[in-house]
């Protein structure tokens, strides 16, 4: 799988997310092999000639960071947005693709550019967040690690404001909340064997997502989350 921005200036003028027939906007599926790459058959637009048949998702502004859970196969993408929001999208695993997750005629859930829009058709994000609480999302893992209260939780951060959330689904609704408040231009996550989450800041060190004491319900803990540098080369 792939990542690729929307490859325009501000607003995407080349209309690069909405169209099928470039890879700008997109993220892509392809099989590797020694001599390139071949598109997999069961692609969403694996046969349909008018559409590059690498895409599997697409109406992307720049999905800064995507991961699989490991546990349940579910996508996750951090998706930056243009001027006002920054976004989360999902796509359940077993799905077949195709996905669009509406820029630019959406910015998260809001109308890009006009009071109204049509919407027909475009999957809304499942969580989304303004320029008061950070300026660039960084898309980051679900956890699956040893520490219970953390356990399935997505989390993900802001680049510019060192926020870190945590997101779960319940029932049919998601609700995302301020976990940490931290000093770090957060650029990437990363997990490990046994399910960790590490932070990367863009100034040169890694951190660890971990516990002190866990009283609190799924969503009340805030007080008690810490981050500490990884002890081993950043």
């Amino acid at each position: 799988y792939v990542g690729l921005g929307d490859g325009g200036r501000g607003g995407d003028p080349l209309n690069a997310g909405q169209r099928t027939d470039t890879l700008l906007g997109k993220i892509l599926r392809i099989a590797v092999n020694a001599s390139g790459y071949t598109v997999p058959i069961d692609n969403p637009f694996a046969q349909s000639p008018s559409v590059r048949s690498e895409i599997w998702a697409y109406g992307l502004r720049n999905p800064w960071r995507f991961s699989f859970d490991r546990e349940t196969g579910d996508l996750y993408i951090g998706d930056v947005g243009q001027g006002e929001y920054e976004q989360i999208n999902f796509q359940p695993a077993n799905t077949p693709g195709g996905t669009n997750y509406g820029w630019n005629v959406m910015e998260a859930t809001h109308c890009f550019g006009s009071s109204t829009c049509a919407m027909d058709g475009l999957t809304l994000p499942v969580a989304e967040y303004n320029h008061s609480e950070g300026c660039s999302v960084t898309g980051g893992i679900v956890y699956r690690g040893p520490l219970p209260t953390l356990r399935g939780l997505y989390l993900y951060g802001d680049y510019c404001s060192g926020n870190i959330w945590g997101l779960r689904q319940s029932n049919d609704d998601w609700q995302s909340q301020l976990l940490l408040v931290t000093n770090l231009s957060i650029s990437s996550f990363g997990e490990d064997e046994a399910g960790h989450v590490y932070v990367v800041d863009y100034r040169g060190k890694i951190y660890r997502i971990w516990d002190s004491d866990w009283t609190g319900s799924a969503f009340t803990y805030l007080p008690n989350v810490r981050h500490q540098v990884f002890e081993g080369t950043p």
